[in-house]
């Protein structure tokens, strides 16, 4: 790794949340090329402390392919960009015959070796421990003091179906800084034709319920309350009626149905002009827009205006400006980095949100332009159906208030 982290500038943070279902599909070719653009990053904002949140740990077709994990871990702490992080917290839930319990998330945390001061929590004991050495644990993750860890309870689930959808909270004493980390995984759209039919859509909603679920936990009288990062799939969609009837505002709608049900199989907005040109074409699992450009030119930012499933959370949950295009569903062939699927209409799923009080705490040094960075990482290859989203800012030395005799921390020397 070159250089070191400065601290005289205060504590430099890397968060990274990466869904990484694609990287068990193809472990050779995708996972080399999504490690260089990661490990890139991490040598440009050189962290005294990174956090790496994955969801679908294992790909999507878990059972086969969550042999490949291990060799993704084994490569991540023995790679030489991270070999001056010395102390290692690597939480992995890979525990798929659990149905009750999995998640398939993995959360990754990793120490420079010149941040002396930085302590984990203890959820039993209520105390901080020094974090020593590399550790990774992959089993009966529900038992470990050191996470808490939850599944959403099942009705919250479309149909009461179970899948991977939950959180694992970890909390950490960086110097007088306390603060909780969340990896959180959201429940997606399982039909477009669904997503389109109200605004906000019945997936919203039940996304709403449970992000509500998560603060109340983090937030509740068992711990005292600190600071909070939440990052990892939210499978946050653009409000899909008002968007479409947006694109879509000067042409028409054919509604074609399946013949033994009369159920609506797809719908097909033409042009009123133009030879009737196909403008959008509307399937379950389909979302063919005529114009993938709109997605991509200045970021998308234009779309943002759709975007908003964190208006109910506009007084607990902060986001900073975002500036890079919609970070799924991206094709997954090797060839195509910057081309979206027409699988889903493009989202920013991937998110990284904070509470009030842990936006107060970055350090903004006047002769620094930009101190904080919130954006993609392989904007230019690909890295999945998912681009990975990554926050670098700085703390300030004495950010946060004193902690050590009030939760009788190990002082780490």
């Amino acid at each position: 790794m070159a250089g070191k982290p400065a601290a005289a500038q205060g504590y430099g943070i890397l968060l990274v949340t990466a869904n990484v279902g694609s990287l068990f599909e193809d472990p050779e070719n995708l996972q080399k090329t999504w490690l260089r653009e990661f490990y890139q990053t991490v040598q440009s904002h050189k962290p005294h402390f990174l956090a790496l949140h994955c969801q679908e740990v294992g790909g999507k077709n878990y059972e086969a392919s969550m042999s490949h994990v291990g060799s993704f871990v084994k490569e991540l702490l023995s790679s030489d960009a991270l070999m001056e992080y010395n102390r290692a917290r690597v939480y992995l839930d890979e525990d798929y015959k659990s149905k009750e319990h999995f998640t398939a998330l993995g959360s990754f945390y990793f120490i420079h070796e010149t941040l002396k001061n930085i302590q984990q929590f203890d959820f039993n004991a209520k105390i901080f421990e020094k974090v020593v050495g590399r550790e990774t644990c992959s089993e009966t993750l529900e038992s470990r003091s050191s996470l808490e860890k939850a599944k959403f309870p099942k009705d919250y689930y479309p149909q009461c179906k179970w899948s991977r959808k939950g959180f694992i909270r970890t909390r950490w004493a960086l110097a007088d800084w306390t603060f909780d980390l969340v990896n959180i995984h959201l429940f997606h759209d399982a039909s477009n034709l669904v997503a389109w039919e109200n605004s906000p859509s019945v997936y919203s909603t039940t996304r709403q319920k449970a992000l509500g679920f998560v603060l109340d936990r983090i937030t509740d009288q068992r711990y005292e309350k600190v600071p909070y990062f939440i990052f990892g799939d939210f499978n946050f969609r653009l409000d899909s009626k008002q968007f479409i009837e947006s694109v879509c505002s000067t042409a028409t709608m054919q509604t074609v149905t399946t013949g033994k049900t009369n159920e609506v199989d797809k719908l097909i907005f033409r042009e009123i002009d133009n030879d009737k040109k196909v403008v959008l074409q509307l399937e379950k699992k389909l979302f063919n827009y005529v114009n993938q450009d709109v997605f991509r030119e200045n970021n998308g930012t234009s779309l943002l205006e759709f975007d908003k499933e964190l208006t109910p959370f506009k007084d607990r949950l902060i986001e900073l400006e975002i500036s890079f295009p919609p970070s799924y569903p991206y094709s997954e062939d090797s060839t195509q980095g910057k081309e979206y699927m027409n699988t889903r209409c493009p989202a920013w799923c991937d998110r990284i949100l904070m509470s009030p009080s842990a936006r107060d705490q970055f350090f903004k040094p006047e002769n620094e332009e930009k101190s904080v960075t919130y954006d993609n990482i392989g904007a230019n290859v690909c890295m999945g159906d998912h681009k990975p989203v990554f926050l670098s800012f700085r703390i300030a030395a004495g950010a946060g208030k004193p902690n050590a005799n009030k939760h009788k921390c190990c002082v780490v020397q």
